[in-house]
């Protein structure tokens, strides 16, 4: 168990529940990685249970953990128990997408930014002459009058 997570503040420990992204989803949104949220698709990468995929139940921000379906551990007594997943251990499959906050953030981040055109040392270095050149020319009527 992460303490420190503990006592972070909730939207702090919120943000830090993340997973990877599947390959095709990194080049849909430009980013390497989201914030696993409930009904998100994943796949387990490390542990026991690698290579189980499932849809997400219950994300613990305490822990970092995601309880997926479909991965149960059998008690000494009986039942099933659900098992605890580290986000780090797996990667997203699909996103769920009802929650138009979330739909418009991954837009916004995947739009292209529009920059301004990059001027080159020699334009800079021929604007800085112009200008130096101008002020001589001032500086050479005040001394002449």
């Amino acid at each position: 168990m992460n303490y420190n997570l503990v006592h972070e503040s909730k939207h702090v420990r919120d943000s830090s529940v993340c997973s990877s992204l599947k390959d095709n989803l990194r080049q849909q949104y430009k980013i390497r990685s989201v914030r696993v949220v409930k009904g998100d698709s994943v796949k387990v990468m490390r542990g026991e249970y690698a290579g189980v995929e499932g849809k997400v139940e219950k994300v613990d921000t305490k822990r970092g953990t995601l309880s997926i379906e479909g991965i149960q551990r059998e008690k000494v007594r009986g039942g099933n128990v659900k098992v605890q997943i580290h986000a780090s251990n797996v990667i997203v499959m699909s996103l769920h997408l009802d929650d138009k906050r979330r739909q418009t953030h991954l837009q916004s981040i995947s739009k292209p930014k529009v920059t301004s055109p990059k001027v080159t040392s020699g334009e800079k270095n021929a604007k800085r002459e112009k200008k130096s050149q101008s002020q001589n020319k001032k500086t050479r009527r005040k001394s002449a009058a």
